[in-house]
């Protein structure tokens, strides 16, 4: 069945298309979800959330640019809603005191589970800025309307995430070179 076929029969509320559409992208979206979650569980219920407002929604995807990157932007936005209404949770900072902090993972010997794993362990708003930034590309003017906070307050959360995350790279590098020797 092609996948105009397969929206088609999504809008009908047709079952068979639906396990298949929920078949077909499941696995991507459900990674997605995964970056922006706590935990597995968390992104399951994230996952289930998105395909129940993709089922509801899908008769307002109107062919303009690609079914998956709707379904990506639908996965994304209800992970990030769990924080939406939380907006007291990120710090608040001036602009003036945010350090460009860079990280080098362009290194042989970090291998990328560590790398998920360290991004995993990030605190939540720093792992969700850090995601939309630097893995999905968002801008912060963007993130900022996503979860209801300022450019600022993004820009920092950014550079804090980035600061812990060198510093974990920079202590597994040490420990390495320590148990080389």
């Amino acid at each position: 069945m092609s996948l105009e076929q397969l929206i088609k029969n999504c809008v009908k509320q047709d079952a068979k298309a639906q396990s298949q559409l929920y078949k077909q992208y499941a696995s991507k979206l459900f990674s997605l979800c995964l970056k922006y979650s706590k935990n597995y569980a968390e992104a399951e219920d994230n996952l289930h959330d998105a395909f129940i407002t993709v089922f509801n929604k899908i008769s307002q995807y109107n062919n303009k640019g690609s079914f998956e990157g709707w379904l990506k932007r639908i996965a994304i936005n209800t992970s990030l809603q769990r924080y939406r209404d939380n907006v007291g949770v990120y710090d608040i900072i001036n602009e003036s005191n945010i350090e460009d902090v860079s990280v080098d993972i362009d290194d042989d010997n970090l291998n990328i589970d560590f790398l998920l794993k360290i991004i995993q362990e990030l605190p939540d708003r720093y792992r969700l800025i850090f995601n939309l930034y630097v893995l999905d590309g968002y801008s912060h003017v963007e993130i900022s309307e996503l979860i209801n906070i300022s450019t600022g307050t993004s820009k920092s959360n950014l550079a804090r995430a980035r600061m812990i995350l060198k510093e974990k790279i920079e202590d597994y590098k040490a420990n390495a070179n320590s148990r080389s020797i």
